[in-house]
């Protein structure tokens, strides 16, 4: 009888969550819902650092995304083991946006190696962070995008005894300046400027910053250190480390 009764309890309990999902799921949207997968679509809030950490720790589910969200912009690369800590598993190579009806391309200096969450990490501040970031401040789109690479088999800060960098397996990116549709170039450090400063060059660098936050788990711009004066290094490991 006791048995019998916890069983009762345990189906009643199963069927009244199943119908509050139910219920969430048609009156929430679904970016709103952290058992639903990410969409390139959806805006950044709560549940989107949680979404983009499950694609970090599910290889078939991040790639499933690339292939759905934007399979013109990857290339998948075959997965090169290491046994110096520098592997490439479940990457891609970036390549440029040629753009679509209605919407400005964003090209890069050249293609790059991500890992699978990298590539999807660039692929949502594309569209939610740098994108909005000119229009506001700039009142024009980026059109190019320089950097100085992604993958580089080394420690941080090149030190002997330091652990691996996000460099030594894809999973960050340097980007050095960007390219408006008008013509203007913004470029670290030259455009960086105190917060108070009006100048816009200087403020869009800021608000870009402030936008790859949302997308990438580790942000470091020229206010963390000198060696990171000339560039914003866009990263994957761990959530929300911006300086």
């Amino acid at each position: 009888m006791g048995l019998t009764l916890v069983c009762l309890v345990v189906i009643g309990l199963g069927v009244a969550l199943q119908r509050d999902i139910i219920v969430l799921e048609r009156w929430i949207p679904a970016h709103y819902l952290p058992w639903e997968p990410l969409q390139l679509e959806d805006p950044s809030g709560m549940v989107t650092g949680w979404k983009l950490s499950r694609l970090n720790e599910n290889p078939s589910a991040c790639r499933a995304f690339l292939e759905r969200e934007a399979p013109q912009r990857v290339t998948f690369l075959p997965d090169r083991p290491s046994d110096n800590g520098c592997d490439l598993i479940n990457s891609v190579r970036m390549h440029s946006s040629s753009g679509t009806s209605g919407e400005q391309g964003v090209r890069f200096n050249q293609s790059f190696i991500a890992s699978c969450p990298l590539a999807v990490s660039w692929l949502r501040f594309e569209r939610h962070g740098l994108r909005s970031a000119a229009q506001e401040v700039m009142g024009s789109e980026v059109t190019h995008v320089s950097h100085v690479g992604s993958y580089a088999c080394r420690n941080i800060y090149g030190r002997e005894n330091a652990r691996r960098s996000e460099h030594a397996t894809a999973d960050a990116l340097d980007v050095t300046g960007f390219t408006l549709a008008d013509g203007r170039q913004i470029r670290l450090p030259r455009d960086w400027t105190a917060p108070a400063d009006e100048d816009a060059p200087g403020r869009f660098l800021r608000a870009v910053q402030d936008a790859a936050c949302e997308s990438f788990g580790t942000v470091l711009g020229p206010d963390y250190n000198a060696a990171h004066r000339d560039h914003f290094h866009l990263g994957t490991r761990g959530w929300r480390f911006c300086r």
